[in-house]
């Protein structure tokens, strides 16, 4: 592991070894969890294309020396109050995706990673998507994994947040030294039970999360103004942007995937952008990681050989 400075904050990462591929891939983890869920993915990956993954701010080992002594009670009041409603502006708050789409281009610019495909999980999908935004050159296409939405439901919403708050306020550091804790994490949000070894990283990612952070993160993400806002950000987009989609997963049904994927031109009327993998729920990067990694492999290369034709076909023209 490295660490690495990103505006004034410590940023964990990995990044693999240079290869002949000119485009780098680069994973985003979801709300919760942390880098290491790519490995997996990343080791089947590395040997073609070169890879970073990091821990967004607040979450795994991407943590402040500066520890405050807010409780838990304290921060979600304070956070109520300042996120409860919308945010007009995605850049105020420091965890919008907006925000973390931030850091990340000052991730790459320090790393002098000038092209790339950005691969995102859950919420990382959804800053994959910001950052696509704001870096049209620089990064050459997203794969969003188990993301999607675009549609507001008032109750639906209220509820997952008032749920979310209450999830988070029950996380002391001794929860992870608990015995079989980890049992409830194996078969949480999947299709197919975890190893145990990736449940206690659950635990464990669960536990260190900032409270800020996960806090700030699951409040932003939720509001009226920021789902609304996800399809004319993906009808916007330059870059070819695919979703891959859990058939199984009960967090991001393939529904809203399929919602949010058909405002970008590869929808083409019948969901060309989406591949849905059987069997799978939220976390299909751990549940079947050959079947992510393969179809990584396959958009990226497929994009890569049409780029390379129509430069072919571009100089032909011009002589």
């Amino acid at each position: 592991m490295a660490t690495i400075d990103i505006l004034g904050f410590p940023h964990a990462y990995e990044l693999t070894k240079p290869t002949s591929y000119p485009d780098s891939l680069v994973f985003i983890h979801g709300w919760l969890n942390s880098r290491e869920y790519w490995q997996p993915v990343i080791s089947q990956l590395s040997k073609d294309f070169q890879c970073l993954s990091y821990d967004l701010r607040g979450f795994g080992e991407s943590q402040s020396n500066i520890k405050t002594d807010y409780s838990i009670d304290n921060t979600s009041l304070s956070m109520t109050a300042s996120y409860g409603g919308l945010v007009a502006n995605p850049f105020d708050s420091l965890y919008t995706p907006a925000a973390y789409a931030q850091d990340l281009a000052a991730m790459l610019q320090e790393l002098e990673i000038n092209s790339a495909w950005l691969i995102g999980h859950s919420l990382g999908g959804t800053i994959a998507l910001w950052a696509a935004s704001t870096m049209v050159e620089q990064v050459q296409g997203v794969i969003c994994i188990n993301a999607g939405g675009g549609i507001y439901l008032k109750e639906a919403f209220e509820q997952f947040r008032s749920a979310g708050q209450r999830f988070l306020q029950i996380r002391p550091r001794w929860l992870s030294q608990l015995p079989l804790i980890e049992l409830l994490f194996v078969k949480n949000s999947v299709a197919r039970p975890l190893e145990r070894h990736w449940a206690r990283c659950r635990v464990r990612d669960f536990v260190v999360a900032d409270p800020q952070a996960a806090l700030g993160t699951l409040l932003n993400s939720t509001t009226e103004e920021e789902i609304n806002r996800l399809p004319q950000l993906v009808s916007q987009l330059q870059q070819p942007v695919y979703f891959i989609a859990g058939a199984k997963d009960k967090v991001m049904e393939p529904k809203y995937v399929r919602h949010l994927a058909s405002f970008h031109p590869l929808f083409d009327y019948c969901g060309d952008n989406v591949i849905e993998i059987p069997d799978c729920g939220h976390l299909a990067m751990l549940e079947q990681p050959d079947t992510v990694a393969n179809h990584i492999r396959s958009l990226v290369t497929k994009h890569h050989h049409e780029s390379e034709q129509t430069e072919s076909q571009k100089v032909m023209s011009d002589e």
